[in-house]
């Protein structure tokens, strides 16, 4: 149904529920730093240790696949634990996997020392330290958006989700600006290890903050019983009744919703996370940029997806105001959205131009992500009650954890050959078209399993 709600009705009831979003972009922020240090150091590391595109993308790759099979779990440990006891446990195992890192060499020795004990060939000690140190951080950094989504289903009316993931999605986006504004000067000034410790700290400042803060709405005193009950309104579970139930997973995989979450998560997160590890080193092979010089490029193009994930949020209201059920609301601005990113296509035979060219035209496709993620994951808590929202986000994460591990072996592959024919633009300019066509193929499958709103019942 069309609301009939005044715009300004939210302001008049209580806030709150805007403080726990803030929360939820930080923590957001602090999980893509985290992650990027690695892609902007990738020039430099690559000097020292001499790795190859398939060496990095070996790394990066266990990164994503110990996240994908954690985020499996991550959804459903979270719905046992609760919001505020998961997200707790999730930055601080990330936090501290970041800061690992620095201790990547010494690490790598000793795993390197192991492996030959039990008659395992040589491995390189720094491949073999930064993947152990990947994979604990995919371990811990799982848990950021299953926790956030549940939040978000927690504090948040149903008309209000998109716009709230679209906010603390944007942390992504900030993240990913502040990385190579910071990330290349700590490097400079104090070495690659100080960057790791830097950055994997900021979690423990958040965690402070997220303690003190945070409560279930029917427990938060903070909250005003007027905000309590707009939260409350038009969900079909209450928030007095989002307890942990052990729902099976291969129950959940019975639903078509299910499914058509996590194939647009398996064709797209790997598009994003493309852009996020390869940009640097895409920088550096085709217009030989390196260190502190990547990082206004690279500021500018992530600043661009701000407005992806904001707006993207706030794009489907436009529909669910004139009448549609959330759900094909959303759908509808996301075929919108799975247009845009086709622009990449031109990044290439526009680059001879300009670095900028490119840069600016993946900006917009990065953009386009960024408004297709914020109403990907606000699908769930359409079609599912709350508590499935943390397991479904989880499966869903883990496919598209899948798909990443898929794109960036690919790149790794393909890099190394065209590059060992003198023709590394080559591989950009197949990876770019495959980044380009995927929401459009995600959308068209999506569409087709789940034709329009039809809301889980029976869990």
């Amino acid at each position: 149904m069309q609301s009939t709600a005044p715009l300004e009705q939210p302001a008049l009831i209580g806030k709150y529920r805007w403080t726990i979003c803030m929360l939820l972009f930080f923590a957001t922020t602090i999980n893509y730093l985290d992650r990027q240090v690695l892609s902007l150091l990738k020039p430099a590391l690559e000097l020292e240790f001499g790795w190859s595109n398939t060496d990095y993308a070996n790394i990066a790759s266990v990164f994503q696949f110990t996240y994908a099979v954690s985020m499996l779990f991550a959804g459903r440990i979270i719905d046992r634990l609760g919001t505020k006891s998961g997200y707790s446990w999730a930055i601080i195992i990330w936090s501290l996997a970041a800061m690992v890192h620095a201790l990547a060499i010494p690490i790598g020795q000793s795993i390197v020392s192991l492996i030959a004990w039990v008659g395992i060939g040589a491995v390189s000690v720094s491949v073999a330290g930064f993947m152990f140190s990947r994979a604990l951080l995919g371990i811990g950094e799982a848990g950021n958006f299953p926790a956030a989504i549940k939040a978000t289903a927690e504090y948040f009316p149903k008309k209000e989700r998109s716009l709230t993931t679209g906010i603390f999605n944007s942390g992504t986006t900030v993240g990913a600006i502040l990385a190579p504004l910071t990330v290349p000067w700590i490097a400079v000034k104090w070495g690659w290890e100080a960057a790791f410790l830097g950055i994997g700290a900021l979690g423990f400042i958040w965690l402070f903050f997220w303690l003190y803060a945070y409560e279930k709405p029917e427990k938060q005193k903070r909250l005003t019983e007027a905000e309590r009950n707009y939260i409350n309104e038009g969900q079909s579970v209450q928030t007095t009744e989002l307890k942990y139930s052990s729902i099976p997973w291969f129950k959940l995989l019975g639903y078509r919703q299910t499914w058509a979450f996590a194939f647009g998560k398996f064709m797209t997160d790997g598009v994003w996370w493309f852009f996020l590890f390869w940009l640097p080193a895409y920088l550096n092979d085709q217009y030989q940029m390196t260190g502190t010089a990547i990082m206004l490029p690279l500021a500018i193009l992530y600043s661009m997806t701000m407005f992806g994930s904001i707006g993207g949020g706030w794009f489907p209201m436009y529909f669910i105001k004139r009448g549609f059920e959330p759900y094909d609301g959303r759908m509808k601005a996301m075929l919108l959205i799975a247009i845009i990113p086709l622009v990449v296509l031109a990044a290439q035979p526009l680059g001879q131009v300009s670095y900028w060219m490119p840069v600016l035209l993946i900006g917009i496709g990065a953009s386009a992500h960024q408004a297709w993620s914020a109403n990907i994951f606000t699908t769930v808590s359409d079609m599912f009650p709350a508590k499935a929202v943390g397991s479904v986000v989880g499966i869903g994460g883990m496919a598209g954890g899948l798909g990443g591990v898929l794109v960036t072996k690919l790149g790794g592959a393909i890099f190394d050959h065209y590059k060992s024919l003198g023709k590394i633009e080559t591989g950009y300019t197949i990876m770019f078209a495959i980044c380009s066509i995927a929401y459009l193929v995600a959308w068209t499958v999506m569409k087709w399993l789940v034709p329009r709103y039809k809301p889980v019942t029976d869990l």
